[in-house]
């Protein structure tokens, strides 16, 4: 921790939405870290503030109001899945990430709120971006169809905080993470992303004796994928330092194929059986890679954590789950 940011973060209080989920777990670790005492965190717990409804964004707002510090919001929430879960739900996916976030951005204006860092998604890029994505390319086109409702919801946040700059002064971020993975994913077969659910898939592969694990598509897309200390580390960082009306990737800058990928996964996690591609299964997106300089040059953010550290690690954790 450096002075800069415990000088930053002393006296403030932080909402964190999404807190208690995989990314946001991280992001409140990383702020003990930078000075942040744990008594000035407010973790909104969707049993007691569900964000899609107005009365309880307005509750959440008045309860770190009555602490009498100056605000900041990292609103991260979301209503999230793989490829099976937004097919299954554009409806649930698009009204729930639009409502809350619209929500929270608008009472944030009316609540003094110093810094409001919004998380956007890589879904939000067109279909055929140019890669690497570069944030200047994200209004060149319509989204992959199967994770459009999730990333045009997403993208609408990045026009409200522009707006709401220009007309209300609201200092408001947005942030563009890749593909994360990592300790205290989501492991769900039923919503997991493709890392957790490879994972899953091969180790309970090896300890079932299973000769084959089935994957979706063909293998040939390209994905970027972030650990989750990094991106924590970024969106810390991007709230000290960066106060812009541009949006900024968070991301590795390195692509890699799902062909490539789920081999990897399999060695790492002792299965040597076959794999078998399921070609009537959408692939997504083609190819996903971020141009991540303006991070680097805005705030300074670069990801330090390589791949196959990375995998090494999240399957480890899932091994302490299954052995709890």
């Amino acid at each position: 921790m450096n002075h800069t940011a415990a000088s930053y973060w002393s006296n403030k209080t932080v909402i964190i939405t999404g807190g208690a989920g995989f990314l946001g777990s991280h992001v409140v670790d990383e702020l003990l870290t930078h000075g942040c005492a744990r008594e000035q965190i407010i973790v909104p717990r969707k049993a007691e503030y569900d964000l899609v409804q107005p009365e309880a964004v307005q509750r959440l707002y008045a309860h770190a109001a009555a602490l009498h510090r100056p605000l900041v919001v990292v609103h991260m929430a979301a209503t999230v899945g793989g490829i099976g879960a937004n097919r299954a739900n554009p409806g649930l996916f698009f009204y729930e990430n639009m409502m809350m976030g619209v929500q929270m951005i608008e009472a944030a204006r009316h609540h003094d709120v110093t810094k409001f860092v919004q998380l956007g998604t890589v879904c939000a890029y067109p279909k055929f971006t140019p890669v690497p994505f570069r944030e200047d390319d994200i209004w060149n086109g319509y989204p992959e169809e199967t994770n459009a409702p999730y990333g045009v919801a997403k993208k609408a946040l990045l026009v409200q905080l522009q707006s709401y700059r220009a007309q209300y002064g609201l200092h408001g971020i947005y942030l563009l993470p890749t593909n994360l993975y990592g300790p205290r994913d989501n492991f769900d077969p039923r919503s997991s992303h493709v890392i957790p659910a490879l994972i899953r898939k091969c180790v309970d592969a090896v300890n079932s004796g299973a000769d084959h694990i089935d994957v979706w598509g063909s293998g040939s897309a390209s994905r970027e994928f972030l650990h989750v200390h990094d991106a924590a580390r970024a969106i810390v960082l991007a709230s000290e330092l960066y106060d812009g009306n541009e949006p900024v990737n968070i991301g590795a800058h390195h692509e890699v194929t799902i062909r490539e990928l789920v081999p990897m996964i399999a060695t790492l996690c002792g299965f040597n059986g076959e794999i078998r591609w399921d070609a009537t299964k959408p692939d997504g997106q083609p190819r996903r890679c971020l141009d991540t300089s303006r991070a680097r040059e805005l705030f300074g953010f670069i990801a330090e954590k390589n791949l196959h550290d990375g995998l090494r690690e999240t399957i480890a954790h899932y091994r302490t789950l299954r052995s709890d």
